[in-house]
């Protein structure tokens, strides 16, 4: 008799839930207190949701928020009224939030005015016949977007403008393989660029905030751009190297568009203005989430962007990042933060730690969420005693830089959904980017992320 998956879930996840309520086991087994042990309980259930995806994503933090206003808070806190309970509440509209939701509402207005799928038609015309520059041209546009667009619609727009030339090229000719892929790789590490390019940047700077160590828009592209770049070109050696072109020879045909108008320009406007907001915050003095406030504003307000156009924002990844934070702040206030560091040996070197973490991260993000990964190991990776920044950034990036499987990213899985790949043509290069990003991460943590003062 075969089951269906989602009854072998619902099956675990409620002997789980039987589990969680004899949470005093935990206090005998790892000599926990109550807060701790209930803490560990909702860690459990996150967990297990997150890898599961038996509910939604945004649906999981839901339950963690109700978990540790209802059950955790008052056992560490039993006197608790309203304002306690908004130190669970705010991570769902902190200064990050704001960011994500500014962020999604310039690629909102990129995308519909076309003006994403023009620069993109336009630098691809610039990169002549040969395949090695037409590959590098698509891999550092789809990575340029990525930084300030949603990386799973930039690899859909880049999959339609690139297909005409995958059919030029002969079924003989496994280059094609290599432009196919070098789609999603470069979109997944486009999202490294920016503290919008993807959640567990977001996630990171979130809980560094916490610790008094703010870095800005400007410090975090300083320290990740020159990473993703040098990540790139090792990707296009690798792709050439796999699927070689040989004596191929490809032509592009540019995209017609229409003429600019005024509201593309008042995009362009709103976008820039924007940027050099968010990368000047400590000139100004106002914060990045505050910046972020400005194109909402704008764009609703002047008619850029419609009512509709705000509903179809994506408000599930704001909730997938809100419910980390919101489990951060459980597992902090219990303190069970503090006794799974205590775990960790003290005599051991700081370099096997982080190697440890990075090797963590990228087994987990291959085969769940990035954003759940960063939710799960960000939060105690906080609580070290070393240098925190020497550890919660690698740990961010390297969940950038996993995807070795169709399931791995979003990208990974329109790719595959096209029908043009199989499984087997994205482990080999996926395996080795996932390699050397750990070995490069940690060199950048090692010797590039000290210029900066971390």
């Amino acid at each position: 008799m075969k089951f269906d998956k989602k009854y072998i879930y619902l099956g675990a996840f409620f002997v789980l839930i039987l589990l969680t309520w004899l949470f005093r086991i935990f206090e005998m087994v790892f000599s926990l207190d109550s807060g701790q042990s209930i803490a560990l309980c909702i860690l459990l259930i996150a967990a297990f949701l997150w890898i599961t995806e038996w509910v939604p994503l945004f649906i999981t933090s839901m339950i963690i928020l109700f978990l540790q206003v209802v059950w955790l808070l008052p056992v560490i806190n039993p006197g608790a009224g309203k304002a306690e309970q908004q130190v669970y509440l705010s991570p769902f509209f902190s200064d990050i939030i704001l960011l994500f939701l500014g962020g999604f509402v310039l690629a909102s207005m990129l995308h519909k005015y076309g003006l994403d799928s023009r620069v993109a038609s336009w630098l691809l015309k610039k990169t002549g016949t040969r395949p090695p520059r037409i590959l590098i041209g698509i891999m550092l546009v789809s990575a340029v977007l990525s930084m300030w667009m949603s990386n799973t619609a930039t690899t859909a727009m880049m999959f339609a403008i690139i297909l005409p030339i995958v059919d030029q090229i002969p079924k003989s000719n496994r280059f094609s393989i290599a432009l196919l892929l070098a789609i999603p790789f470069a979109c997944n590490l486009g999202g490294l660029g920016t503290p919008i390019g993807t959640p567990p940047n977001a996630i990171a700077m979130n809980y560094l905030a916490e610790k008094g160590l703010t870095i800005s828009f400007g410090e975090w592209m300083m320290v990740s751009i020159p990473l993703m770049l040098m990540l790139l070109v090792l990707v296009w050696a690798l792709l050439l190297k796999i699927f070689p072109p040989g004596d191929l020879e490809i032509s592009f045909q540019e995209q017609k568009s229409g003429e600019m108008l005024v509201s593309h320009w008042m995009v362009i406007g709103l976008f820039l203005i924007t940027v050099l907001g968010w990368l000047t915050t400590e000139q100004h003095g106002i914060s990045i989430g505050t910046v972020s406030i400005v194109p909402v504003i704008v764009a609703f307000g002047l008619g850029l962007l419609s009512v509709r156009d705000f509903k179809n924002l994506p408000w599930d990844v704001l909730f997938m990042v809100g419910g980390g934070i919101c489990l951060g702040v459980g597992l902090k206030e219990s303190g069970l933060t503090r006794e799974m560091i205590e775990l960790i040996p003290t005599k051991i070197s700081y370099l096997w730690v982080l190697v440890a973490f990075l090797c963590l991260a990228a087994a987990m993000t291959t085969f769940m969420s990035n954003t759940a990964t960063a939710n799960l190991l960000i939060p105690i990776a906080v609580s070290l005693d070393f240098n925190i920044l020497m550890f919660v950034i690698p740990i961010a990036m390297v969940c950038s830089t996993a995807m070795a499987l169709p399931i791995s990213t979003p990208p990974n899985a329109i790719a595959f959904g096209s029908g043009l790949l199989e499984s087997k043509d994205m482990i080999k290069p996926g395996f080795w980017i996932t390699l050397f990003s750990i070995l490069i991460i940690v060199a950048v943590s090692l010797f590039y992320l000290p210029l900066f003062g971390f």
